[in-house]
């Protein structure tokens, strides 16, 4: 599935602003001229503007326009990752070269891992570990399962992450090079389909302090509760 097309104008940008091409201070196209020169709509300029500061890289001063950022820090932003390729999504975060390689093996599911899936013990499953570098430094590995009857995680309808800092599983740590005892960040994914079925379970870990903030946007598709008033 093709990355929607102001994820794209935003990571165009970013890889701009990280490599130093737009310095900070500079001032970014109007938004008619970035309409023009992109050939899309103004709300996806609009998105792609707000996906840009919400990554911490410009900032938007009302009346005057939308600038790069004296001091840009990484920040992850989901959902839109999910929307790309690794190698695209830290290839636009980093300066300098990023390689991901990936192994993928099949495996029988343990009675833990099929409870996870809620699926059956010895069911087949679809293992990956991807480990990406840059520079030739570690910045992420993680572990996918997917059941192999499940459908691809293109038919997910929720994305549950949950972040914390956590003593990292011995493959995670020998690859970041992290100490006995040290802490990594983690993410740990749960892909859900339409009716609520487990397509994809992943364990992500970053050295701690790859990120200085994680943001989530969400749609909200039912009214909320309204705070109560005096």
């Amino acid at each position: 599935m093709p990355e929607p097309a102001y994820v794209a104008i935003a990571a165009e940008y970013a890889r701009q602003i990280r490599s130093g091409q737009l310095p900070a201070g500079t001032q970014m196209r109007s938004l008619n001229e970035l309409v023009e020169r992109h050939g899309v709509s103004k709300i996806v300029i609009i998105q792609a503007i707000q996906l840009l500061e919400r990554q911490g890289l410009v900032r938007t001063v009302p009346r005057r326009g939308t600038f790069v950022t004296d001091h840009p820090h990484l920040v992850r932003v989901a959902p839109e990752r999910q929307m790309e390729d690794p190698e695209d999504t830290f290839g636009h975060e980093a300066g300098g070269e990023v390689r991901v390689v990936r192994e993928t093996e099949r495996l029988s599911a343990s009675e833990d891992l099929a409870d996870m899936l809620e699926i059956s013990t010895g069911a087949e499953v679809l293992h990956t570990v991807t480990r990406a570098t840059e520079d030739g430094r570690p910045i992420s590995i993680s572990d996918t399962y997917q059941p192999t009857e499940a459908p691809d995680i293109s038919a997910a309808k929720v994305l549950e992450e949950t972040v914390a800092d956590r003593i990292p599983r011995d493959q995670h740590a020998k690859w970041l090079g992290t100490p006995a005892g040290d802490l990594v960040k983690t993410i740990q994914q749960r892909y859900l389909g339409p009716d609520g079925e487990v397509l994809m379970l992943s364990d992500i870990s970053y050295p701690r302090d790859r990120y200085d903030k994680f943001v989530f946007r969400m749609e909200l598709t039912q009214p909320l509760k309204q705070s109560p008033t005096e």
